[in-house]
């Protein structure tokens, strides 16, 4: 490496953030980038270590060559380090961002000191290259003559697409929503990833040949026997989006919304500049749920002017203090959301082992409260609107009955090599694996772009 004492001579610093009562005020990504000079001394904090687990299956899905570019960093040759980012990862400005940094749970240096900062290293290549005009589109010098379809653009759809236009495939990717993006443009709120991050990509890939066609969903607007007749093969990349419902879900009154959807609400009036008909603007706002998704949940509220909100955690405190990605003691700290919610509020909105018993409509059939039961008592609370954010039960059928396939009992599709029971169909990302990661649906989406390309031309150089 290029500072082989550089991890003894520079501690960790990582990109700043606006304080949470400014940040709350609007939707815009609220970290602040490093100097080029402070980068490079976290680049020299890659210690050459003997086995870089960071990038096993341990540490990176895309098995990034994170030592390479970090050396890259050090040494200023960033159009290296480009190349080598570039070489495992499609999309360095997406994982850059909303990946939960695995790397970084497996570096060595972490072991006795903080790990590098391997995300924010990554962030900083590629906008660098983005900002120097590097990213140029590179159209395939020659074209196969094979036809795919990929239905879903969300990352593995993308990923799968960009591997196959490469290879000089004609690629059509289809998207149910009116912009492509799947749950990159819907699902991620625009202060962990600025939608103009999204639409910057996808212009790229147009520009490289592949087409895009949105308000179109498969098995309803068009059929699978239809996509399979026209194309040489199809991949199906629709994520896992059937919401996992609570036991009270039986009897749901209105004001009771699943996470996803209130973040797709939320997303498309910013976009559309439209009525936000899921706004919890002025109401008394109930999250249930722990994760990521429950953490954008009371972050939107927040930033729409929820007058009063709470978040129960079915877990004691003690154990959810580790759901964060990567379980490391250095990671698990304030959630960006859980530290804005108590600048706001001042306090911790959180309620530990806590789970909603009952929802109490209004004559009308409108929500107006909840009974829970929270540390073995039951209690009654005021609310208006519940969000639902208890994780993902699988795909949604449609897509596959129109191919005439089924899902196994978890509710996915595909085995390990992205094949179905149909030789022509493939499947990839939260659709095969399980709601995951975005890093994890790059991955598939290569993996099932490799498998495709095996398909049609009996061999593969991707």
């Amino acid at each position: 490496m290029g500072k082989p004492a550089g991890f003894l001579e520079y501690k960790r610093v990582e990109n700043a953030s606006l304080e949470p009562r400014e940040r709350v005020t609007n939707y815009r990504e609220f970290h602040r980038a490093l100097t080029a000079a402070a980068r490079k001394e976290q680049g020299a904090r890659c210690m050459n270590c003997g086995v870089p687990f960071c990038q096993s299956d341990y540490g990176c899905p895309l098995h990034n060559l994170i030592p390479e570019w970090n050396d890259q960093v050090y040494t200023g040759n960033l159009g290296h380090a480009l190349s080598r980012l570039l070489k495992t990862n499609n999309f360095p400005e997406f994982t850059g961002r909303v990946c939960p940094a695995l790397c970084e749970n497996a570096c060595v240096c972490g072991i006795h000191d903080d790990p590098v900062t391997v995300r924010e290293n990554e962030l900083f290549i590629i906008e660098n290259a983005w900002n120097e005009g590097l990213m140029l589109p590179m159209a395939p010098a020659a074209r196969s003559g094979r036809k795919v379809a990929v239905a879903g653009s969300g990352p593995a759809g993308l990923a799968a697409a960009d591997e196959l236009n490469r290879r000089g495939h004609l690629v059509t990717v289809y998207e149910r929503d009116d912009r492509p993006g799947g749950l990159l443009m819907y699902g991620i709120p625009g202060m962990k990833l600025d939608k103009s991050i999204v639409l910057r990509r996808i212009e790229k890939m147009k520009a490289e040949g592949i087409r895009f066609i949105c308000g179109t969903e498969v098995g309803r607007d068009i059929s699978g026997i239809s996509l399979r007749n026209e194309y040489d093969a199809v991949i199906l990349s629709c994520g896992a989006r059937k919401a996992r419902k609570l036991a009270a879900d039986a009897l749901r009154p209105r004001g009771v919304v699943d996470a996803l959807d209130y973040l797709t609400a939320s997303a498309k009036s910013l976009l559309s500049g439209g009525t936000n008909t899921l706004s919890a603007e002025g109401k008394c706002v109930i999250v249930v749920g722990n994760g990521d998704t429950a953490s954008d949940c009371v972050a939107t509220a927040l930033r729409q002017g929820a007058a009063h909100l709470i978040q129960l955690v079915r877990k004691p405190k003690k154990e959810a203090a580790g759901r964060c990605w990567p379980h490391t003691a250095w990671r698990n700290r304030e959630d960006y959301a859980s530290e804005e919610a108590a600048a706001v509020f001042g306090h911790d909105i959180r309620m530990y082992e806590s789970e909603i018993r009952e929802y109490l409509p209004d004559e009308k059939g409108c929500l107006k409260g909840v009974i829970i039961s929270s540390a073995g008592e039951k209690k009654e609370i005021e609310a208006d609107m519940v969000i639902v954010a208890a994780g993902f039960a699988g795909a949604e059928e449609s897509s596959v009955k129109s191919f005439g396939l089924e899902l196994d009992a978890k509710g996915r599709l595909g085995d390990d090599g992205c094949r179905t029971a149909d030789e022509k169909v493939f499947a990839c990302g939260d659709m095969r694996r399980g709601a995951s990661l975005v890093v994890w649906a790059i991955a598939e989406g290569r993996t099932c772009a490799r498998a495709v390309d095996r398909y049609l031309e009996g061999y593969t150089n991707l």
